[in-house]
């Protein structure tokens, strides 16, 4: 079954090992998959107990930080990605052109938009860049 005339006959054990190496490399790639993905997410961590607010021009989308690490607040700037959060930006798309008051603190329950909740206590007490 395959090989042609002359061809070397593998022995039995052979895929029993070619097997074993791949299931191998399979680990080493979810091990690196881990490092790079945690299955979970980092806390988001207050960035500023303010809102920062901001014209948002209709029909243009978007990224809010999620993560709360991101320079350019309160949009992302690939911070989640390269300190390995597990956490992506939320993309919007403005509906109409107008100012609005973007979340910093990131425990609103209206992401992107703040609501109010930097001012409750849990928010003023938290140290900038920590999580909640």
């Amino acid at each position: 079954m395959g090989g042609g005339v002359g061809a070397p006959q593998r022995p039995a054990a052979w895929s029993c090992l070619s097997t074993f190496q791949k299931l191998n490399q399979r680990r080493d790639i979810s091990s690196w998959l881990i490092r790079w993905f945690p299955k979970a997410p980092a806390k988001s961590v207050v960035a500023l107990k303010t809102p920062i607010k901001v014209e948002l021009v209709a029909g243009k989308t978007y990224r809010w930080c999620v993560c709360g690490r991101s320079k350019k607040q309160p949009f992302c700037d690939g911070s989640h990605f390269f300190q390995r959060t597990g956490l992506s930006p939320l993309k919007f798309k403005a509906q109409e052109t107008r100012t609005v008051a973007l979340c910093t603190c990131k425990a609103t329950q209206k992401a992107p938009y703040c609501d109010g909740t930097h001012r409750s206590e849990r928010v003023q007490k938290a140290e900038v860049g920590s999580p909640l």
